[in-house]
């Protein structure tokens, strides 16, 4: 395995320094103790002040030679001051040991259709991404973009056999899925907790890149948490894990590890460079928190699917362009196109056209989209929308809905 730019591949380095620095304080201090000396004698005829002085020297002898005999055993065991990455190396070597044969590469059959003029033509597209297995019966996680839209799952061991697998549910707003294999499962990953996670920490991100390095093993830190990603859909994805271990296509869905060898993030994107600058980067990925990947694991596994609450309306993001562009009220928020029958916004009054700025305690702003605000609240929860109403603001209680999320 090739060494990271932060583990050196030396087994050790020792420092050979205790030698010379006795030597030197041996030698200031045994200058100033002449210096002392000279001063005192020679310049200090006192008898009883002499008697004073010489029980200081004696005191400063004692101190050096406590000091010089402190240095010499340090010098008679260097292995002290010796620093060790053989430690750090065996650390990932375990851990990736342990880790790696849970680690899966995920082929989804994804049927394309393509339109020329006035016919269509239907093929199928492979698309490739890693996944961790979490327990004995086949249950594994990954990334909703990798499994989206299959008509067919397989998954590959670290060993190299080949297992069907079916997808079990998604939730959309995270890019979580849970997919489950059919077959005898190698080894299951433990998910540890990230809120515990430390900037600088090191961890192991375990993945196929491209789809055809299996199980491959980079090594990075955690560069941050709690970052947001806009998504395309038009949401900020929440408290991601930042890191600089190499995540490239293929990763997606794979374990971000830890050194205890608990999985603490499932890698889910890059940013190669900025949509405002057009600057290219390197070494920024991004990992979903494996706190949130177990709240939504937990319950895809138990009850087959995630639900997250919902209005019941087909809205649009008002932005500060079409605010102006159709003279609105307000310069964030949701428009409301139609309102869905029978569902929780048609329930509690809200009608077409209103604008919806603000879902109990969050504002709808630039930092803050709708499904964002929305989905700070479970489903059955009693939340105050507020809204414009022509030129009138009201505030209405809505019991919210449940269901999955497609975006």
């Amino acid at each position: 395995m090739n060494s990271s730019p932060i583990f050196n591949a030396n087994s050790h380095q020792t420092k050979s320094t205790p030698g010379f620095l006795s030597l030197l304080f041996a030698v200031i201090l045994g200058s100033i103790l002449g210096a002392f000396i000279f001063s005192q004698f020679f310049q200090a005829p006192a008898t009883e002040k002499n008697t004073e002085q010489t029980t200081e020297i004696i005191r400063l002898q004692s101190t050096l030679t406590a000091l010089e005999n402190k240095l010499g055993n340090i010098a008679d065991s260097p292995a002290e001051l010796k620093i060790s990455y053989s430690d750090v190396q065996s650390e990932i070597t375990s851990v990736v040991e342990q880790v790696g044969p849970a680690v899966v590469t995920i082929t989804a059959q994804v049927p394309v259709t393509t339109t020329y003029y006035w016919f269509q033509t239907s093929q199928t597209s492979t698309s490739m991404g890693s996944g961790v297995i979490i327990s004995p019966e086949g249950y594994i996680l990954t990334n909703n973009h990798v499994v989206s839209g299959a008509t067919d799952l397989s998954v590959e061991l670290a060993n190299g056999v080949t297992l069907p697998a079916k997808l079990v549910s998604t939730d959309a707003f995270t890019d979580l899925a849970v997919i489950k294999a059919d077959g005898e499962m190698p080894a299951i990953a433990r998910l540890g907790d990230s809120n515990s996670l430390k900037s600088g920490e090191s961890v192991i991100a375990i993945g196929s890149p491209l789809g055809s390095f299996k199980n491959t093993v980079t090594v990075g830190v955690v560069s941050a948490t709690g970052r947001f990603l806009e998504h395309d859909s038009g949401y900020q994805m929440e408290n991601l894990i930042q890191t600089d271990a190499a995540i490239n296509q293929g990763n997606s869905g794979g374990p971000l590890v830890n050194l205890a060898g608990e999985v603490i993030g499932i890698n889910v994107m890059i940013v190669r460079r900025s949509s405002n600058t057009q600057t290219y980067a390197e070494g920024l990925g991004f990992a979903i928190p494996s706190n949130t990947a177990r709240l939504i694991a937990e319950q895809i596994i138990a009850t087959g699917s995630f639900k997250r609450p919902y209005l019941g309306i087909q809205w649009a993001d008002i932005s500060p362009a079409m605010a102006q562009r159709y003279a609105l009220p307000v310069q964030y928020g949701v428009y409301v196109m139609r309102v869905e029958s029978g569902g929780p916004a048609n329930q509690s009054g809200i009608r077409k056209n209103d604008i919806i700025t603000q879902i109990g305690d969050h504002k709808i702003d630039d930092s803050n989209a709708f499904y964002n605000c929305l989905f700070k609240y479970s489903p059955g929860d009693n939340v105050q929308v507020q809204l414009i109403r022509g030129n009138s603001e009201l505030t209405i209680d809505v019991t919210l809905g449940g269901g999955e999320v497609n975006l």
